[in-house]
């Protein structure tokens, strides 16, 4: 899987750069997996201009934006949070995209409506936000964070394409 997260983190800060776009990362559940992929291309610094470990309540209100209302309407573990904390990565750190996740890694800690290996990604671009939910029943704590992060940067090169594709035009 580490090939595979290397040649996409590639493609993604290719497209970046001729673009002169940046990226920052605000995650929770992923530990700074996302911007450790990313980070580890040379010449990454041109555009990635930083990553928040988000993993307490706190730290998502102060340093992202998230708000109270937000947590205790939908929960950290929500399309709500994940938005929120992906719009503040982009303000906080003046980037043009963004990725968030938050989630259950397990192997506790899930409930009946969140159960563990549910982790919620969110990629926010210039024109769109983008969320989706993984659900990765029984896969174990390492397995639920690589998938979310294999995920996460899948989605990244996905809006960044689309962007790349809207200002051709």
């Amino acid at each position: 899987m580490r090939e595979e997260l290397h040649k996409i983190a590639q493609s993604i800060e290719k497209m970046l750069l001729s673009n002169g776009w940046s990226i920052a990362t605000a995650e929770s559940c992923t530990g700074g997996g996302i911007a450790a992929a990313l980070t580890a291309i040379p010449g990454s610094s041109a555009c990635v201009k930083g990553g928040i470990v988000a993993y307490s309540e706190e730290i998502k209100m102060r340093l992202l934006g998230v708000s109270a209302e937000t947590l205790q309407t939908f929960g950290v573990v929500s399309r709500q949070t994940v938005e929120e904390m992906a719009r503040g990565a982009m303000k906080s750190m003046i980037s043009d995209f963004s990725v968030a996740t938050s989630g259950v890694a397990g192997p506790s800690g899930g409930t009946e409506e969140t159960p563990v290996g549910t982790i919620w990604v969110a990629v926010s671009s210039p024109s769109q936000m983008v969320t989706h939910c993984i659900r990765s029943y029984n896969e174990g704590r390492e397995e639920n964070v690589q998938n979310a992060v294999l995920m996460a940067l899948e989605m990244v090169r996905k809006v960044v394409e689309n962007e790349e594709n809207q200002a051709k035009k």
